[in-house]
């Protein structure tokens, strides 16, 4: 039994079928079909069921991929023990980032983490919690950044910043008058949210601590960016609320929309997040240092209260 070969059955597994896998291993799918089937042969037992199309694995072979997976990460850390030896960081980082935050906070910290660890390939993806999650378990990511805690025993989160939530509330809402509003002055009723899948959408709704039926609503306004819920809430449709990085980048007009919280002010805990089997940890903390360095001097609050972001916590 090899490492390579299982990393050929890892491959199969996720792509249930030869001829992809062995594309992503770059070898031959005669190559790949003929030591997997060695593998077979080793432990008489069958890993895949080829009758099926797509390709299944059998109930041992699921058993057999789980293993698998956990012997090829960590023959991995061997690498990582050479490099941190070595002091060498570089290599490929799969980083993944939830919407919410991709689009204010990666082009605060790119620019100068490609200039401090030059050598690093950062491939990043933009991708909801859900999914970050299944793909540090598959080895797919080796870290993301999203909104914490997730209570999930097989991931590990280093704390980069509190982000407050900040009011977006147009002329002629009942709260705009207000310099300041309290949490209890939400009504999930006249919330403009973000689309189901968002964490920050179901931070928004802990907060509010309602889950109204919208059935007899004349509307249920949802969206897939922040940017779009500012446009619909300019047109009258309702209040939204936003995490306080994207009021950064908003134009003078509408940042007179902008209430901020009275005091603890609630904000999501956002992180760096990763699998408990620690790899490649000396990226994971250059990435901690650039991004928490550049950070301090964009969030200056202290008093924040941290919203949940799981559904109905």
């Amino acid at each position: 039994m090899t490492i390579t070969q299982l990393y050929y059955v890892l491959a199969v597994a996720e792509n249930q079928n030869f001829t992809k896998a062995a594309a992503k291993c770059f070898v031959t799918q005669p190559t790949l079909s003929m030591q997997i089937q060695k593998l077979e042969d080793q432990l008489d037992v069958q890993i895949f069921d080829r009758s099926k199309k797509p390709i299944e694995l059998t109930e041992v072979g699921k058993k057999i991929v789980t293993q698998a997976r956990n012997i090829v990460n960590e023959s991995y850390r061997i690498q990582d023990i050479v490099d941190q030896q070595k002091g060498f960081i570089g290599g490929e980082f799969k980083l993944g980032i939830i919407p919410t935050v991709m689009p204010t906070l990666l082009p605060m910290f790119l620019k100068s983490f490609i200039k401090k660890h030059p050598k690093v390939k950062l491939k990043i993806e933009e991708l909801t919690t859900d999914e970050i999650i299944a793909r540090i378990k598959d080895g797919h990511l080796d870290a993301a950044i999203a909104a914490t805690p997730l209570e999930d025993e097989t991931i590990k989160e280093r704390v980069l910043y509190f982000e407050p939530f900040v009011s977006y509330i147009p002329k002629g809402h009942r709260l705009h008058s207000n310099k300041k509003i309290d949490v209890s002055d939400l009504d999930i009723s006249d919330m403009l949210l973000l689309e189901d899948g968002h964490c920050f959408r179901d931070g928004v709704i802990n907060l509010c601590k309602v889950f109204k039926d919208h059935s007899d609503d004349q509307f249920q306004l949802e969206s897939g960016s922040i940017e779009t819920l500012i446009k619909l809430s300019n047109e009258g449709l309702g209040m939204t609320l936003l995490p306080y990085l994207h009021t950064l980048d908003i134009n003078e007009k509408e940042k007179a929309n902008l209430h901020f919280f009275n005091e603890p002010s609630p904000a999501r805990e956002v992180s760096i997040i990763y699998h408990k089997s620690e790899l490649k940890m000396q990226i994971v903390e250059a990435l901690q240092d650039v991004i928490s360095g550049i950070i301090r001097g964009a969030i200056a609050f202290q008093n924040v209260k941290i919203v949940s972001p799981l559904p109905n916590k």
